[in-house]
């Protein structure tokens, strides 16, 4: 079934007892709630979800039960191209505001839903696309390369973007001789400047703050009570130069220490010999880490490393989202296309990589 532009966003009420779902939400500051995420929740969003030809896209980082009620689960920027191949009239994407709108730049055709507009990304705000310009106009020459976690409008004044997986790629792949401008994230930028050797990369001082919490204390106190254990470290993390050095000084087996995307921290679950592993990321990720590898002991470096925006992406929120066809996301055509180009040619380097 096909949504048309003359048809009402709102389609009529459940088939299953719909009581339960005719209730009206909360809406509170973390997001809406009332709705628990039952048997019936997943049947009745599933039953929309096919109602509105949607295809339903869950970030690793989602809720447990968002994310077993998704048709794909992982990335960001492996979602949004996962979306402009599905045969889908809708994309519900379940993330963040940001991750929604590179799915409207590679899906233009498509109309792109998020469950709740307000959820954010401290570290895509960490950079507008005014501060951008300001910075591009002190180094004219320079080469913008944007870590996909920015807005499109940022996206839209970057020569070439990147993802924690390919950034070193993209960034070796610059005249060695030109100035580079990184962005947003200074832990990411730093890993860069540590591999690629460049002097002449500069980085933005920012940062996701549930990443940059997860600090070099606390890795090492885990590390050293559990000495046998796989340290799989995100290069957004405050903790991640912490992790090089305990390899580099010998306190930490250099093998077991994994700077890894979250798509990468996945691969790494299925193959690692280890019967222990210490994650260094938002705590969403445990529950496609045990989905990976059940076998394994995953656990947080730090537990309370769980995105606020994140879980604004509620039961409630999504079955909101599919009943009343909200929030709709929507990016200028003119800022799109150069933020697609921008996208494009990260791609054509050869490893497109994974979102974060």
């Amino acid at each position: 079934m096909s949504i048309t532009s003359d048809r009402p966003a709102t389609l009529p009420g459940a088939v299953i007892d719909a009581g339960l779902f005719d209730a009206q939400w909360v809406d509170g500051p973390g997001g809406y709630t009332g709705v628990e995420p039952t048997a019936e929740w997943a049947e009745e969003v599933r039953r929309l979800a096919r109602a509105r030809n949607a295809t339903l896209l869950a970030h690793n980082y989602e809720l447990p039960a968002i994310q077993d009620v998704a048709d794909h689960v992982g990335d960001s920027l492996a979602l949004s191209r996962i979306a402009a191949e599905v045969d889908s009239d809708e994309i519900v994407f379940c993330g963040v505001h940001f991750m929604a709108e590179t799915a409207k730049i590679l899906s233009p055709d498509k109309r792109v839903l998020i469950p709740d507009a307000r959820a954010g990304c401290s570290l895509a705000d960490s950079i507008t696309a005014d501060e951008l310009r300001e910075w591009k106009a002190e180094f004219p020459d320079a080469v913008v390369v944007s870590y996909v976690n920015t807005t499109a409008a940022v996206k839209g004044l970057t020569d070439i973007c990147c993802t924690s997986s390919n950034a070193v790629e993209v960034v070796a792949s610059i005249d060695p001789d030109k100035d580079v401008l990184f962005l947003p994230d200074q832990f990411l930028g730093a890993h860069v400047k540590r591999k690629t050797g460049r002097d002449n990369i500069h980085i933005w001082a920012g940062e996701c703050h549930v990443h940059a919490g997860i600090n070099g204390d606390e890795l090492t106190a885990q590390a050293e009570s559990h000495p046998d254990a796989d340290l799989f470290i995100h290069p957004e993390c405050g903790c991640a130069t912490s992790a090089l050095y305990l390899a580099g000084e010998g306190f930490v087996p250099a093998d077991k220490v994994k700077i890894l995307s979250t798509g990468g921290m996945i691969d790494a679950a299925r193959e690692t010999k280890a019967k222990q592993v210490l994650v260094a990321t938002e705590i969403g990720m445990l529950h496609q880490l045990r989905k990976a590898a059940p076998g394994i002991d995953f656990q947080p470096v730090n537990g309370r490393a769980s995105c606020p925006y994140m879980k604004m992406i509620t039961p409630a929120a999504l079955l909101r989202a599919l009943r009343e066809g909200k929030d709709e996301v929507f990016v200028p055509e003119d800022v799109a296309a150069k933020a697609r180009q921008s996208v494009e040619r990260m791609i054509a380097i050869g490893n497109p990589g994974s979102g974060e």
